[in-house]
């Protein structure tokens, strides 16, 4: 195994556990809690407690989350019988192996890392249940002035990222389909943070930076330096797109065990989409009282690239966000198995069950379709 895909399971860091207090509901909300609560059923244990469900986040709380703040604060995990556990975790890949590796129930990670692990040990690999992003938002941002115009123009160069990163660890799948030599790409990996990544690719010292195009563009925003004027982006969902994004998953034991749980953590979920594609602004606000870094000029655009971009693909105004297509699916699980050169090819059955997503005609669907970064 190459440098650029060593350390996949390494654990890095210690998550930290974010919670907040469910926030006071109007009357009419109050209302419309109770009437889904009795629809949806309940997943409290046999002692009337609520069951606590620990997930593993991709990152802090930030405004990509809204949807998930959202639903704490209105109380829809709770109605549900939930006790939402959220932790910080350090990035969309590693969340994957961390899961089971560190007793969580689930998480909000990569559905391809997700493939990656399934295909180097499936024994108790996560499965996802609700595929938030339906476009991926890997990619690698360059300097604008700088001589990278096209992915054959990596080779011979410098890309820094994190150690565990989404887009380093696609990057293979990225590279077979452009017809780059990824021998030929040195990857930096670095514990330093987003915006000295991104300072760095500015100031020339490195030629790029894997990641996602928000999360950079908001890492550099947070010095005021526009990133959208500096860089240029090789997106990997020009060439595969196939590939899904972010997911929630859970492990098989929880699943097994508190199938209802499941169910009803998904639908709270999906509640929390529909309601923050109908009011940006309030699932911000929610999200402001639970992310202690929130800020207005960072997480605003990343929560509107989010919905306007990596959850708006066409597909979803038919089957719905969360769902998939079976074979974009499939095409991405051969692809990762060939370019990784995984020892086994999963089973879609492995990485996505649709058993636990709420009726389709309850699906949030996106509010534009076919968004783009530009």
């Amino acid at each position: 195994m190459d440098k650029s895909r060593r350390g996949f399971c390494t654990v890095l860091g210690t998550a930290a556990i974010l919670s907040s207090a469910a926030g006071v509901l109007a009357p009419a909300q109050a209302a419309a809690r109770a009437a889904d609560k009795a629809k949806a059923g309940t997943a409290t244990t046999a002692g009337g407690q609520r069951l606590k469900v620990r997930l593993l986040m991709n990152s802090a709380l930030s405004g990509p989350h809204a949807f998930f703040c959202l639903a704490h604060e209105r109380g829809y995990f709770a109605d549900a019988g939930l006790d939402i556990e959220f932790a910080a975790g350090d990035g969309a890949a590693s969340v994957v192996p961390r899961i089971p590796q560190e007793g969580f129930d689930g998480g909000y990670g990569d559905l391809c890392a997700l493939i990656k692990l399934a295909g180097l040990r499936p024994d108790n690999c996560p499965v996802a249940v609700h595929v938030a992003f339906n476009q991926t938002p890997l990619t690698i941002g360059v300097r604008k002035d700088g001589p990278i115009h096209s992915p054959k123009d990596l080779e011979g160069k410098v890309i820094g990222g994190h150690p565990i990163d989404a887009a380093i660890e696609v990057f293979p799948a990225y590279a077979s389909v452009a017809g780059v030599d990824g021998s030929r790409v040195s990857i930096l990996r670095s514990t330093t943070s987003m915006t000295t990544l991104g300072e760095d690719v500015l100031g020339g010292h490195t030629d790029g930076v894997f990641g996602f195009v928000h999360t950079i563009i908001a890492a550099l925003a947070a010095k005021n330096i526009d990133g959208r004027a500096g860089l240029r982006f090789l997106e990997y969902r020009d060439l595969v797109p196939d590939m899904y994004g972010n997911a929630l998953m859970l492990t098989p034991t929880f699943l097994k065990e508190h199938p209802d749980a499941a169910r009803a953590l998904v639908a709270a979920v999906n509640r929390g989409i529909v309601e923050t594609l109908a009011d940006p602004q309030a699932a911000l606000e929610a999200t402001r009282r639970m992310a202690p870094k929130f800020a207005d000029h960072v997480d605003g655009p990343r929560l509107k690239g989010t919905l306007e971009v990596e959850m708006a693909h066409p597909e979803a105004l038919k089957i719905g966000i969360g769902d998939i297509d079976d074979g974009r699916l499939q095409r991405s699980i051969q692809l990762m198995a060939t370019s990784c050169r995984l020892p086994r090819t999963p089973k879609p059955e492995e990485i996505f069950t649709r058993a636990y997503l709420p009726p389709l005609a309850e699906r949030a669907r996106p509010r534009i379709a076919g968004g783009s970064h530009a």
